[in-house]
């Protein structure tokens, strides 16, 4: 699959995810085979652009091509803005989030609450794509509820403005992240559309993300909240894809030293008392996917409040 000049390795790509896809978590998946790893996503409010979170959030160091940010507003010039903003600090895909459900988002009319205003969708869409020479993408629901699904129309319009490719989670607003996912309307929309298209929602294991491709017919697929704690399941999915029997899952050595990477790349890159909170939500994530696991010892390792032994604790945790 192509995106601008970009031709992805795979079909495999590792959704935004608020307060999960930073830089260290990015560059794990990306080695553990995930074709792309968009940034979490960042305000294009003007008073926010030089915030050390945002700084954190769009750092691009050491992290393969293509490096995508996505950028979330309802102000077409802030977003163009930021837009250019983001492509100086190192963007070469900037995505555009028409799809959070969050209740903070969708009051402020932006993520999926634009999809209600399809006439700035159009308006923000031709600003941004504008205002950049790299690509853009976009990232939408399957409407705001059930009664409003316009994808298919919202998809015609990113089309029309230039946008590269379409990402589409097969919920509605209303449904936030529960009930079924309408993998149907992902399917009309890839039918509507000469744009990639990438589908996403609850793909969550390669038999899934087969079923989901053949389904859709999508170009690729997008994986969220089931990389947590596992970001190995992408060269899973990715083998699946490709016609390649599915290898196990890493060894329990292996999976260990992916995480004690990750909890010191998370030390270094917040600094030890930052990294050390953030760690502990990866900690649990990990610690799901391992039935082995000491309840006992988890719960210990999970309230330290020394990064040192956050790192040792761990490394005894998951022995």
């Amino acid at each position: 699959m192509r995106i601008g000049p970009y031709t992805l390795t795979g079909r495999v790509i590792l959704a935004p995810m608020a307060g999960v896809t930073d830089l260290p978590f990015r560059l794990i998946c990306r080695r553990h085979g995930a074709a792309m790893a968009v940034s979490e996503m960042v305000s294009s409010r003007p008073d926010l652009q030089t915030d050390a979170r945002t700084l954190l959030r769009t750092d691009h160091s050491g992290e393969p091509a293509p490096r995508a940010t996505q950028i979330l507003g309802a102000d077409p010039l802030q977003m163009a803005e930021s837009a250019r903003l983001n492509v100086e600090r190192g963007a070469q895909i900037i995505d555009i989030n028409m799809g959070c459900p969050a209740k903070k988002v969708c009051n402020v009319a932006a993520g999926s609450a634009l999809l209600r205003d399809e006439k700035l969708v159009g308006r923000i869409l031709d600003t941004v794509v504008a205002a950049v020479s790299v690509p853009v993408t976009l990232k939408i629901r399957t409407g705001w509820d059930q009664e409003q699904r316009n994808a298919v129309t919202i998809a015609k319009i990113a089309e029309s403005a230039g946008i590269q490719a379409l990402t589409v989670h097969g919920r509605t607003r209303a449904c936030g992240f529960s009930g079924e996912v309408e993998y149907n309307t992902i399917s009309d929309v890839k039918r509507a559309v000469n744009i990639p298209v990438i589908a996403n929602g609850d793909i969550c294991s390669p038999a899934l993300a087969r079923k989901v491709m053949d389904a859709t017919g999508a170009d690729a697929v997008m994986v969220g909240r089931g990389a947590l704690g596992r970001p190995w399941l992408f060269t899973q999915l990715d083998l699946e894809l490709s016609g390649t029997p599915v290898s196990d899952v890493p060894s329990a050595e292996k999976r260990k030293r992916v995480i004690l990477e990750h909890v010191h790349n998370l030390h270094v890159f917040y600094g030890r008392r930052a990294g050390l909170r953030i760690a502990r939500k990866h900690i649990a994530w990990y610690a799901k996917h391992w039935p082995e696991i000491n309840p006992a010892g988890l719960r210990e390792l999970l309230a330290v409040d020394d990064a040192d032994l956050q790192h040792r604790l761990t490394d005894l945790l998951f022995d």
